[in-house]
């Protein structure tokens, strides 16, 4: 395709996204109780081959070419990182400091569990020859530990900011320990990669240049940025200029982490929580909000969407696979977390309401799935059944927490209704424009 065929082609696109991601987003709030994020993730899967390309391979084509792809992936990348970035700004230090023994509590359990859960599922999926030729018992047990106990950050995050929750305790530490866990999978699948033939080097940057990164801003960050805050207070606004700086930075810490081997999630996310509080974070999340959430982020639902082949499980057998995988991970992954939240000092509906959001996987666990299935890691009716997983958790976050947690919460006065907030500040713009 020509550069002017390109130009048409991603308008085009982004019109069908934007539409699609909306209208799918307020029927499944408005009729099924779930948050805007769950809406967009289904219509990603819609647009793409398990719907669209199967009851009309023809327009699913037209509306998204194979050449036009790398245009969505690089604007997938800025609307998720930004959008991390703009979570990072609504995080609160001082409950993360009131509750660090908790959340590293709740990540470490939340990944130890389902690594033992993949010790103890990867032989029999390894007889069952849904792995790659070739993969050994070490690398499968590897990428399927780090698969099942990856968090869906992105979408815990939206679920946490449209409930209101974003500068609770529970908020907090939840994404806390949802970053967390991201970042030990994403290292572990960097390890996995390196036994591939990538060679040392990419297990060696993700740990140690992920690792001195976060050292560095959360050590160095808040003095070395505080200058811009009182710039901001100064002139009473946010100016153009100093909305440039602000961008430049992100997308340098986003580059650093795609370049260490995480994520640019990351990069933005550690960002946004050392930036100095008051007036700079506020414009930033007004200007900036409304376009990450109404047409960048729902770029990264889409291209993941194409990326996901829904295979029609069809034996008993892989049904039986399916069903044991299914159970394992929600078991592991939210067993432990609700535990490790007990055993920290945390009530029970709170423990619970924690556990039922870490459960989730979304489309941080497919972008795993769809690197271990381009990579030959994994076949394609695995790679089927754990897209089934992650979709599976994915919509029992909302509801499970709302049944757990939510009910209890507004009965002790802790919580309005869904979506309600007791003053602007406290409601992100998020909950305006997804409402």
């Amino acid at each position: 395709m020509t550069p002017a065929q390109l130009s048409v082609a991603f308008f085009l696109q982004m019109a069908v996204i934007i539409a699609a991601c909306r209208g799918v987003g307020w029927l499944v709030k408005r009729y099924l109780g779930q948050p805007q994020v769950v809406g967009e993730m289904i219509a990603g899967v819609i647009l793409g081959p398990s719907l669209l390309g199967l009851l009309a391979p023809d327009l699913q084509h037209l509306l998204f070419p194979k050449e036009s792809k790398t245009i969505l992936y690089v604007g997938a990348q800025l609307g998720i990182g930004l959008y991390m970035f703009l979570v990072g700004l609504g995080f609160q230090a001082d409950h993360f400091k009131t509750n660090a023994k908790s959340a590293l509590a709740v990540s470490i359990s939340g990944m130890v569990a389902p690594f033992m859960a993949a010790v103890a599922l990867t032989p029999w999926l390894l007889h069952m020859d849904l792995f790659g030729e070739g993969v050994t018992l070490l690398q499968s047990t590897l990428f399927m530990g780090a698969a099942i106990s990856i968090t869906a950050f992105p979408v815990l995050a939206r679920i946490i900011q449209e409930r209101g929750l974003s500068k609770t305790p529970l908020g907090t530490m939840t994404l806390a320990s949802g970053a967390i866990d991201d970042a030990g999978a994403w290292t572990v699948l960097a390890v996995v990669l390196a036994t591939f033939g990538d060679g040392p080097m990419v297990a060696v940057k993700a740990i140690l240049g992920g690792g001195a990164f976060v050292v560095f801003m959360v050590t160095l960050g808040p003095k070395l940025l505080a200058p811009l805050g009182r710039i901001a207070e100064r002139q009473g606004k946010l100016t153009p200029g100093l909305l440039g700086v602000v961008i430049i930075l992100f997308m340098a810490c986003a580059w650093a982490m795609d370049a260490a081997g995480l994520h640019a999630v990351f990069g933005g996310f550690i960002l946004g929580t050392v930036l100095p509080r008051g007036l700079l974070t506020r414009e930033l999340k007004k200007q900036l909000e409304p376009f990450a959430v109404v047409v960048l982020v729902p770029m990264f639902f889409t291209f993941s969407g194409l990326n996901t082949q829904l295979s029609v499980v069809n034996s008993l057998g892989l049904i039986s696979v399916a069903l044991v995988i299914l159970s394992a991970s929600i078991l592991a992954k939210g067993g432990a977390c609700w535990a490790a939240a007990r055993l920290t000092g945390q009530d029970n509906p709170t423990a619970l309401g924690i556990a039922a959001l870490m459960n989730a996987r979304g489309l941080m666990e497919l972008i795993i799935l769809n690197i271990g299935l381009q990579r030959g890691i994994i076949g394609p009716a695995l790679f089927s059944i754990m897209v089934v997983m992650a979709i599976v958790t994915t919509l029992m976050a909302s509801p499970g927490f709302e049944l757990v947690y939510g009910k209890a919460a507004r009965a002790r006065g802790e919580l309005g209704a869904l979506g309600e907030v007791e003053d602007d500040d406290a409601q992100p713009v998020m909950a305006k424009v997804t409402g």
